[in-house]
């Protein structure tokens, strides 16, 4: 059966559901479908795995004290984090995946692990 490719217009043969002649067209359509949300996301994926980075070389005992001024220092950005929990008594903590934190007084904060 005679198509169309969605990308090229080129007619090629193929399966009834086929849509594209070549990866390449398929691969091309989709990333210009996504392309306007892309960066954004990109960049939040990027900051949210430099925070967990950051977290986990600091957290090297599964539960650690640390400063505000070496987590900026490291370059954590406090804006960016993927859950908060907060406990019966009310603490907040939060999380960037499975590295948290836990905002105590004079700007020290407890590093912890989910599940450790």
């Amino acid at each position: 059966m005679e198509q169309k490719c969605l990308e090229c217009s080129d007619d090629f043969k193929g399966r009834v559901d086929k849509k594209f002649c070549s990866d390449y067209c398929r691969n091309a359509y989709n990333n210009r479908l996504n392309k306007d949300g892309k960066n954004l996301i990109r960049n939040i994926n990027n900051r949210l795995r430099k925070n967990w980075r950051i977290l986990e070389n600091l957290n090297v005992h599964q539960k650690t004290k640390t400063i505000k001024a070496k987590l900026l220092e490291k370059g954590f950005d406090f804006s960016y984090f993927t859950s908060i929990y907060t406990t019966k008594a009310g603490a907040t903590y939060y999380y960037v995946y499975d590295q948290g934190y836990l905002v105590l007084e004079n700007d020290y904060y407890l590093l912890v692990k989910k599940g450790a």
